[in-house]
């Protein structure tokens, strides 16, 4: 009578899939906990010696919800092609605050470009952040993020970096991001970034970095 109460072939049959799916929300809550620790770097606010990817990755993990699937639109494909680079010497905290910068405008310029076609009756199929790193032959290290979004007219890439400035609507854009990346690569690091879009064609931000930055003050 209990067995039947309790409907045991059903508990059998269910009980390992709850199992399972607690261990990997467990896991899942492990990784974004990794994460949250090599992305704030909260014990190396100076210079360190770090695997970039490591830090790409924990960006992407933080960003991972806003890369699935919506019943709005297809998911945002992300695609590596990673260079082989040994750990680089740079102020870890403050480069993955570049990374998310960049990585969420790329996601935001996606969703822009894909309300744009849907309005327009158009279809946008493959939305995807394409980031690609290397070294090259004068010890530079190049991180460069693009996305195939609308890009930007050259009016806007000419005052992307300025302070206060932003394309969002008002209360969702500080006009600061850039900014503060611009800073944080060209003052504290001693390289460069910039900004490559053409109308329809995407946009690309690359970031340069020397190897070993020097000790700044």
């Amino acid at each position: 009578a209990e067995i039947a109460t309790i409907d045991l072939d059903f508990v059998t049959e269910d009980l390992p899939k709850l199992i399972n799916s607690m261990q990997t929300g467990a896991e899942r809550i492990k990784k974004i906990v990794e994460s949250l620790r090599t992305f704030s770097r909260l014990d190396e606010a100076e210079l360190k010696t770090i695997d970039i990817h490591e830090g790409i990755n924990s960006t992407l993990m933080i960003l991972e919800s806003r890369l699935y699937k919506k019943p709005d639109r297809p998911a945002i494909e992300v695609i590596k092609e990673y260079g082989d680079l040994q750990p680089v010497e740079c102020y870890a905290g403050q480069l993955n605050q570049v990374f998310i910068n960049i990585l969420s405008n790329a996601i935001d310029a996606l969703e822009e470009s894909l309300k744009h076609f849907t309005e327009n009756g158009e279809r946008f199929d493959r939305p995807h952040i394409k980031i690609r790193t290397e070294l090259t032959p004068d010890d530079q290290v190049i991180i460069a993020i693009a996305n195939n979004g609308l890009g930007i007219s050259e009016d806007i890439k000419e005052r992307i970096f300025d302070p206060f400035f932003t394309t969002k609507p008002v209360g969702k854009g500080t006009g600061m991001g850039l900014s503060i990346c611009y800073q944080i690569i060209t003052e504290k690091h001693g390289g460069s970034i910039e900004c490559h879009s053409q109308l329809e064609q995407g946009t690309e931000f690359v970031i340069r970095i020397p190897f070993s930055v020097k000790q700044t003050s």
